[in-house]
């Protein structure tokens, strides 16, 4: 893969497709103008830095990057912002040369007249410090193109306005010719070019959002230990590049951290949060042997992992890549714009030399109307030579048609179309794995929805609470919460919010103990006496020797059936009650689900929760 810039069009795209199938060992190439990058597939002798010295000597700044490689990828995001800046800065003076044209034109309408504003030699300044400034990049760019015999839409933008600017020139020099100057037209025609390549990067900076987030869950640094015995020391890692990491090392993760590579567990017992990699919210437990994956957050206790992989072999790093190559494949429509679009720029030269031809030599002799329409009044006000009108009108026209082609909507709404669409798909969710399967939606006949965050909220909420006991449902509540507000698990903080949307004190608490996994105990103030309490799954309070009553096996399963999660609750030695949880159905999720039905598509749920969970979700949607 390579960083490839300079690309301003479709044009520029078909030029480094060429350059790089014309490279001996290269078997294909796919260049995408919204990421700006270039997926080669190469004979194994062929170098990346040979193809990337290839394109740079051909006017377009590359560099190889490794696929997936995160720290390549961090690179390009600060470069992304970078341009973004100098983005906003251009559409700053790009409108205000607009708004100085604008300005000078009002006079015509009668609604305002600043003399220095309406003054030609004011406009001619104002073109050329366009030229010389904020335009400089597109004259050149297009000139370069012109020189390679690789025109671009920069060289459209720059014969058109460079034309028009020498036509002005010339007419301001030599007033006895009675041409007449239109400085501003080149100034309104690049600073509304500037304005939209200012609009096409921030269109392609959200395109690549899904990109960015993935790049960012990937950690800065990794602490480094020689043993695994230091991981229950919090000062014991050196601090370093996570991308310096090699294989067989060890590495401390503390509560709160992210796991900075793959590994396994060699020393401590956590919950992690693997949401980022399979989409459920609860956080899954990990002891000695286990695997965790880079990006994943270490929820309880302190670990020591040994890594065993590392840079592009990571799980984050080959999702990233997968992203990377479905941004870079093209849909049939694109590959024909693409196409089309190489051969556009000469097609556009070619027609626009045929209208001076034409209209110079011969049809203005046929069609005279046509000069006088052009010319108006000023044919009168000065002694004009036929020739001279003829040679004037002849290229206005064929400055029109330069002018006219410029945007090149076919090279650059085909592609920003296809990105932005994935891009907000990303946004809400949705990755699409290329343009190519974007346009194969309409012959869907099944959608498989996830469940965790898709379906549901992604958030488990108290739906029951059941007392076993003479406690109230919400002396139960209470208890639960009370025990629960000393950690930070997805259960526990559903426990807390019903506590304070059912506007419950809590008791007061001390001894807390949390065992990753399992539960917490802790020792609570109840009816004027300490009394310990146990909250956790049931083979935690079977090791606490609280016995599950047979009277509680029914309304166990009944919870189970319904998909949902039993929180026990044991006080003093004894099982108080139960407490449900489940991860609650969007309000719209049974809408869409039916408004999919209706279009005959079958619908599948997929999840990696317990299959009696996805059953109970799947009954709820009908």
């Amino acid at each position: 893969m390579l960083n490839v810039g300079g690309m301003k069009c479709a044009g520029c795209v078909r030029s480094v497709e060429k350059q790089l199938t014309a490279h001996e060992g290269v078997q294909s190439a796919t260049v995408n103008l919204v990421t700006e990058v270039a997926v080669v597939k190469v004979d194994p002798e062929v170098a990346a830095t040979d193809l990337a010295q290839t394109l740079t000597d051909g006017g377009f700044p590359s560099q190889p990057r490794e696929s997936g490689d995160s720290g390549g990828l961090a690179d390009w995001v600060e470069r992304k912002q970078q341009e973004q800046t100098f983005q906003q800065r251009r559409f700053a003076i790009a409108l205000g040369l607009l708004a100085l044209s604008t300005i000078g034109h009002l006079k015509h309408f009668g609604w305002l007249t600043v003399p220095v504003l309406s003054d030609l030699w004011f406009h001619a300044i104002l073109a050329t410090i366009t030229f010389v400034g904020p335009a400089r990049e597109i004259v050149v760019d297009g000139w370069q193109g012109m020189r390679r015999l690789a025109p671009n839409m920069n060289t459209l933008v720059a014969l058109g306005s460079l034309s028009a600017y020498a036509a002005s020139v010339v007419a301001l020099l030599f007033p006895g010719l009675g041409w007449e100057c239109f400085f501003d037209e080149p100034v309104m025609l690049l600073s509304f070019i500037l304005l939209g390549r200012t609009l096409e990067q921030r269109a392609r900076f959200r395109a690549a959002d899904a990109l960015r987030s993935l790049v960012e869950l990937q950690p800065a640094v990794a602490r480094l230990i020689s043993d695994p015995s230091q991981a229950q020391t919090a000062q014991a890692g050196v601090e370093v590049p996570a991308s310096y990491l090699n294989l067989g090392e060890w590495v401390q993760v503390l509560p709160g951290e992210k796991v900075p590579a793959d590994g396994d567990i060699v020393l401590g017992q956590s919950t992690v949060d693997e949401s980022m990699l399979t989409g459920e919210s609860m956080p899954v437990l990990k002891q000695v042997g286990d695997s965790v994956v880079a990006g994943t957050v270490n929820q309880s206790g302190a670990l020591a992992v040994k890594v065993t992989g590392t840079g592009q072999d990571t799980t984050l790093s080959q999702m990233i890549s997968l992203v990377e190559q479905a941004q870079s494949r093209k849909a049939p429509v694109q590959s024909l714009a693409d196409v089309i679009s190489g051969y556009f720029t000469y097609g556009v030269i070619t027609i626009a030399a045929i209208t001076f031809v034409f209209w110079y030599g011969f049809g203005l002799d046929h069609w005279p109307q046509v000069m006088t329409a052009a010319l108006g009044p000023m044919h009168a006000a000065h002694d004009m030579t036929t020739r001279s009108s003829e040679l004037l009108i002849s290229l206005k026209l064929a400055i029109a048609v330069l002018v006219v082609a410029c945007p090149c909507a076919l090279g650059l709404a085909t592609p920003t179309a296809i990105l932005v669409g994935s891009g907000r798909g990303a946004e809400q969710g949705l990755l699409i794995r290329g343009g190519d399967i974007l346009e194969t939606v309409h012959g869907l006949n099944t959608v498989v929805f996830d469940k965790t965050g898709t379906l549901t909220l992604g958030k488990p909420q108290v739906t029951d609470a059941i007392s076993l006991t003479d406690l109230s449902e919400t002396d139960l509540l209470c208890i639960a919460a009370t025990v629960e507000s000393g950690t930070r698990h997805p259960l526990a903080i559903a426990l807390q919010q019903a506590a304070r949307e059912n506007n419950l004190d809590l008791l007061p608490a001390d001894d807390f103990q949390t065992e990753a996994g399992l539960g917490i105990t802790a020792t609570i103030t109840w009816q004027d006496s300490q009394q310990p309490c146990v909250i956790g799954n049931r083979s935690w309070l079977e090791q606490q020797h609280i016995e599950i009553p047979e009277a509680a096996e029914t309304q166990i399963a009944d919870l189970a059936t319904a998909g949902k999660t039993a929180v026990y609750v044991g006080l003093n030695g004894q099982l108080a009650g139960l407490i449900a949880v489940a991860d609650e159905l969007r309000a719209d999720a049974k809408a869409v689900v039916e408004h999919l039905q209706r279009q005959q598509l079958a619908i599948r749920v997929l999840t990696g929760d317990k299959q009696i969970a996805g059953e109970a979700i799947a009954a709820q949607l009908g």
